[in-house]
């Protein structure tokens, strides 16, 4: 245990640079400690800089700090050196298989605690101490123990490689620098250490930059997870609220209907009991009379029959039997149908608006989406196929191709009347809904076009300011003419657009980002406009013609395609 402790006190005062015991140990203003003549060789090689950083944490210090031996450390590590030559080898100091052992030792070899560059030979702590003491060994270079000693060996001519190569990219010696290495880029190896090692540190502080901006993305993305959780717990709260509060009027209602039927069942039950009472009490009388009148019409004296009759009691006025008006089968059971219409009211509701609710959820998108596509291989990845709707298109707009192509007609087409169709414009609206990702082109031919994107609940009647595309805020638009211009049009604003003219324009959304954004396709892609907005609802692709002849066709894409 003794011998492992002397092992951990030699590592503790160890030069980081040389990795020996410190000889002349100076301490930085950073508190690290080296060699006086390490540290001084180190920072001879930064004067250019006029910047002198510690080899173990880069802290940098300006000017060159002034360096002092320090004899405390010095005085440690000299009785380390004793304690070290008096220390018995442990078992656990011998060299096994794994381990680099001692060239000196004969017989059993101990471990290699150091091998020296120069010699070309592994020490063990005991044969290691002439390299600490003797000014001979002064220049020679220490190194952890490796097996690997003779690579440093050249083959050819059994010399130390000390050069390098830099138009063969490898270590020689100096004679393979005169013989077959002449004439090439050659220069010492620890020169060629010294540039590798400046292009080390260069990749190094690169690669920390890039360590440190990650991990400011970390924390971003941590945050964002933070807000995801809050916005959904929120979200989910907020929802258990509202239809908890939904939950409470149906109860609510409920147990209004169940309270005006009970109050309703009592007053109907009530007044037809009276009824039955009033009916009861006439036929106990009606029975009492024919009592009266059985029993006098079995008198035999004639006499007693005519003096008995008048006296007879006259018979009370008969219950109305017209205010009795029963409805078979049927008391409350308009009630249930009123209540079963309620409820097919608002499963209706519930269908039309859960689909809204659904793609809200589903739509949600932060951080994590894509970049937006730079090449057009990136765009067509998000490809969309898009067909035009018949039940939108002007009556003289001619689909054909699919319904992907439009031609302005002056022949009025056989469409049927329809809500959704535009009657004063010659403008179309495409089948298929937008949102998510989209991507599309369009080839169009003429004096002019519109490409727009527009909410489905766009006005479609005459030719006002709310059906234009571009002229309301229900519509954004991109207007291409003949003579090599392009305007761009939102809510009546006009923006006058520079690029490169082309047949064929695309056109990219990202609803959940707001990003829309035009280019014109040709050898390359060039951005004409691109709007950053909020989209509140889907959104579908429009065009919109200005004169007879013109037409425009939604492109088929392959997302192999190149232009």
């Amino acid at each position: 245990m003794a011998q492992k402790g002397v092992q951990l006190d030699r590592e503790t005062f160890s030069c980081s640079i040389c990795l020996v015991l410190l000889k002349d140990p100076v301490t930085i203003p950073c508190g690290h400690s080296y060699c006086m003549k390490c540290i001084k060789s180190f920072w001879d090689e930064e004067d250019e800089r006029k910047i002198h950083s510690c080899p173990q944490c880069r802290q940098t210090f300006t000017p060159r700090p002034v360096l002092v031996k320090n004899t405390m450390l010095a005085a440690l590590v000299e009785e380390l050196k004793k304690t070290g030559l008096q220390a018995a080898p442990a078992d656990h100091c011998y060299a096994g298989p794994e381990d680099v052992a001692c060239d000196v030792c004969t017989g059993r070899k101990l471990k290699a605690l150091k091998s020296c560059l120069v010699c070309l030979i592994s020490y063990c702590q005991k044969h290691l101490q002439p390299h600490y003491e003797s000014s001979a060994f002064e220049k020679h270079k220490l190194v952890e123990p490796s097996k690997k000693l003779q690579e440093n060996i050249c083959s050819r001519h059994n010399e130390v490689m000390k050069m390098f190569c830099r138009t063969d990219q490898q270590c020689i010696c100096y004679l393979c620098s005169v013989d077959e290495h002449k004439g090439h880029d050659t220069v010492s190896a620890a020169a060629e250490r010294t540039e590798r090692q400046r292009e080390l540190e260069v990749s190094r502080q690169d690669i920390q930059q890039r360590i440190q901006d990650r991990q400011k993305d970390v924390k971003v993305l941590q945050q964002e997870v933070e807000a995801i959780n809050r916005s959904a717990d929120k979200a989910v709260e907020d929802s258990q609220k509202i239809f908890s509060q939904l939950i409470r009027l149906m109860e609510e209602r409920s147990s209004e209907v169940k309270r005006q039927v009970r109050s309703q069942q009592e007053a109907e039950v009530s007044r037809v009991k009276e009824l039955q009472e009033k009916l009861e009490q006439e036929i106990t009388e009606l029975k009492r009379k024919d009592a009266e009148l059985k029993q006098l019409s079995h008198t035999e004296d004639h006499n007693q029959f005519l003096r008995n009759y008048p006296s007879l009691s006259p018979l009370s006025g008969p219950t109305d039997s017209s205010s009795i008006h029963i409805r078979p089968l049927r008391y409350f059971e308009d009630v249930t149908a009123a209540v079963s219409a309620v409820r097919d009211k608002l499963q209706d509701v519930l269908r039309d608006k859960w689909t809204n609710v659904s793609e809200t959820v589903t739509e949600v998108d932060v951080l994590l989406s894509p970049r937006e596509p730079k090449t057009r291989a990136e765009f067509l990845k998000y490809s969309r196929e898009i067909t035009l709707d018949p039940n939108t298109a002007h009556t003289e707009l001619l689909l054909s191709e699919g319904n992907r192509k439009a031609t302005v007609m002056r022949e009025r087409q056989s469409y049927s009347d329809h809500p959704d169709r535009f009657t004063g414009l010659w403008q179309v609206l495409s089948r298929e809904s937008l949102t998510g990702r989209c991507y599309w082109e369009v080839e169009w031919r003429g004096d002019g076009v519109c490409l727009a994107v527009a909410y489905k609940n766009i006005s479609r009647a005459g030719s006002s300011k709310e059906s234009v595309f571009g002229s309301n805020d229900k519509s954004w638009a991109l207007d291409c003419n003949n003579n090599n211009s392009f305007n761009f049009r939102y809510n009546k604003l006009e923006t006058p657009v520079s690029g490169p003219r082309s047949s064929r324009v695309g056109v990219y959304l990202d609803h959940s980002a707001g990003i829309l954004s035009f280019y014109s396709v040709s050898e390359t892609m060039t951005l004409l406009h691109r709007v950053q907005t909020t989209f509140t609802q889907p959104l579908y692709a429009g065009l919109w013609f200005w004169c007879y002849g013109v037409f425009a066709e939604f492109c088929k894409l392959q997302q192999s395609e190149v232009v």
